[in-house]
């Protein structure tokens, strides 16, 4: 991995309902972030937040069943320009969200220099949904499907391209909350999918295994993980927890074997809701996931 990295927030929560996980950025930080990729020896830049205009809000209504259009739209553009500029800086970009639908804004600034971005999602759902199939209109749960080219042209088309990542060069780990829509459109493109199912059934080491060998000829790979891929045991505060997920030592064996195989180009963390958290915990656990996908080692 580059040795430099340019850390981005994104205090947004309109892709969703659940106020509070605009907070995010600022409780990751707060969980000593700089201080331990610092300690591994990477040099370090915080960029500070995007700028979320919230005047925004008052002229979104739901368009489409899609919640907060314009509003998301104009922070994921915001976001796209800036990750463009750290990648052409030869930086490695560290996005923190906010809520899941600022992956659309990330994937239109890091695939543009990539031929063919090879793309890992850990999350406990398929945010695969479009304004058709969604139960909620809630953009975090479509940003997926709209990196692949499905959704409202307003939000495919950011960076001026569609699509983002290919199908067959994205993976999924940790699902566990899948909508009607969401089987059927896995279904019809073959997306790959490790449930907690395959987990429990393969164990994460093969996981792992198998999704660093599929990515293998992608020229960089994103990793966008969002923090109820976990169990809510060890990261309650997040807004759509779902029981039976990832465990701890399970989030850090992928993220140590994602270190070893040193393909990870571009890092997001997503979903981190103090409001619903327990003495910043969570934020803590994607502190420490954040150490381990970068290096850090016990001896």
């Amino acid at each position: 991995m580059k040795k430099e990295i340019s850390i981005i927030g994104v205090p947004l929560d309109l892709g969703q309902t659940r106020r509070g996980v605009d907070m995010g950025p600022s409780a990751i930080r707060y969980a000593q972030l700089h201080e331990r990729i610092e300690n591994l020896s990477y040099n370090v830049e915080d960029l500070g937040d995007i700028l979320v205009d919230r005047t925004l809000v008052k002229e979104d209504h739901t368009e489409h069943n899609l919640k907060n259009l314009k509003s998301v739209k104009d922070t994921c553009e915001k976001l796209a320009v800036e990750v463009d500029e750290v990648i052409k800086s030869n930086r490695m970009p560290l996005v923190l969200g906010g809520d899941h639908s600022i992956a659309i804004g990330t994937l239109a600034g890091v695939s543009k220099h990539y031929n063919n971005l090879g793309l890992i999602w850990f999350d406990a759902h398929g945010d695969l949904n479009t304004a058709e199939t969604s139960p909620s209109g809630n953009i975090h749960g479509m940003s997926l499907a709209v990196s692949l080219g499905h959704g409202h042209d307003l939000l495919t088309k950011i960076g001026g391209y569609f699509p983002k990542v290919k199908p067959e060069n994205v993976i999924i780990i940790g699902a566990r909350d899948l909508d009607e829509g969401e089987r059927a459109i896995i279904k019809e493109l073959g997306i790959k999918v490790y449930t907690m199912h395959e987990i429990d059934k393969l164990g994460m080491t093969k996981v792992m295994e198998e999704t660093i060998d599929h990515l293998k000829d992608c020229d960089g790979v994103h990793l966008s993980l969002d923090l109820d891929g976990l169990d809510p045991i060890h990261v309650p505060g997040v807004g759509t927890p779902v029981p039976g997920g990832i465990t701890y030592r399970e989030g850090h064996l992928a993220m140590e074997m994602l270190s070893d195989s040193d393909i990870i180009t571009s890092i997001e963390f997503v979903e981190v809701n103090p409001i619903l958290d327990e003495k910043n915990k969570t934020a803590i656990v994607a502190v420490a996931l954040i150490g381990s996908l970068l290096g850090e080692k016990l001896l």
